[in-house]
């Protein structure tokens, strides 16, 4: 019995040493990777996975498949959150949300992660984001915006909108009214259009130029301002909301929020995956946003493609997460009703 149990250790520590030695081609051949897009279908966020998730899977050793799922809710905070603490740690989840996502947790959002703890695989580009309004609402500029009432569409505390329009309402003093809870930037649109709100905030301007083209042909909306480092070359009438305060404090606010637009598209991966798997997931994102097919129907699509790797969000969050703390609860209260 003794020598049967030794047999038998030794056969466990061989099958171990078997399980470990398994290359990641070996290990994505024939698998499946869920792709978790954290908002609803027809959004920019949904427009960029799905067209990542068509040929990602060929860069990947093993080839697997790769199967978007929309999973919305909470301005896409409850797919992040599934994706840190739920989805599988072993190379076969990935993920998709806003650009805040990253930096919620410093805001008191209700984020139970850390962002820096993410896999970041990379963005498929930066962006501006832009507040919006019908063509039929009093506010036409960012002086109305100041001065006239203007009813906003949301979607959770942790979402573009939100954040973006209760900057502008607690920051410049707006007179914002928001309804919140809608699934994503797609139905916010829809009630625009029916007049249920007469606008939205944050906004990304590539889904603006592609998805809504026809509006910004027909006159359809007016664009009040634009947040990033810098204009929009697009929108150069467009107010840019960096040029709008000389207040050092408000300046300071606004650019973490900024920040995360340099990360616009940005995707990844859970946290505590292999070393190996996470690089081969990081090498396969950059093949992909380099890919001559990816980037010929990319142009087809109108999707913007200015990469940035995942090294550089690494280096952005970890930048962000150094900010001073009396800064951040502000920046948390600027950003929340």
């Amino acid at each position: 019995m003794r020598h049967l149990a030794i047999i038998t250790a030794f056969a466990l520590l061989a099958a171990s040493g078997t399980a470990r030695a398994q290359s990641v081609e070996e290990f994505y051949k024939g698998k499946t990777v869920n792709l978790l897009i954290g908002f609803s279908v027809g959004g920019g966020y949904d427009l960029y996975a799905r067209h990542l998730a068509r040929y990602m899977g060929k860069h990947i050793p093993g080839k697997p498949t790769i199967v978007p799922q929309n999973m919305a809710g909470a301005g896409s905070l409850r797919a992040a959150s599934f994706l840190y603490s739920a989805a599988p740690k072993d190379g076969t989840a990935i993920g998709t949300f806003a650009r805040t996502t990253g930096i919620n947790p410093l805001l008191e959002s209700g984020a139970n992660f850390d962002g820096t703890k993410f896999g970041w695989l990379g963005s498929v580009t930066n962006d501006t984001s832009a507040c919006v309004v019908w063509h039929t609402s009093a506010v036409k500029n960012w002086k109305d915006f100041l001065e006239k009432p203007v009813t906003l569409g949301g979607q959770g505390p942790s979402s573009e909108p939100d954040i973006f329009a209760n900057l502008y309402k607690n920051v410049f003093g707006a007179k914002v009214k928001l309804v919140a809870g809608y699934p994503g930037t797609n139905e916010i649109t829809l009630a625009m259009e029916r007049g249920e709100v007469e606008g939205l905030c944050g906004l990304s301007w590539s889904t603006i130029k592609t998805r809504y083209a026809q509006w910004l042909k027909d006159k359809k909306i007016n664009i009040i301002v634009q947040a990033a480092f810098k204009k929009e070359p697009e929108m150069p009438d467009v107010p840019l909301i960096v040029d709008l305060t000389k207040d050092q404090e408000k300046l300071q606010i606004l650019k973490i929020f900024l920040a995360a637009q340099e990360m616009a598209r940005p995707f990844a991966a859970p946290p505590g995956i292999s070393e190996d798997r996470k690089a081969a997931l990081i090498a396969a994102f950059d093949a992909t946003v380099k890919d001559p097919e990816f980037l010929a129907e990319a142009k087809k699509l109108d999707l913007d493609v200015n990469p940035v790797s995942g090294s550089t969000i690494d280096k952005l969050l970890a930048e962000l997460y150094a900010t001073p703390k009396d800064i951040l609860a502000k920046a948390g209260q600027a950003s929340n009703k």
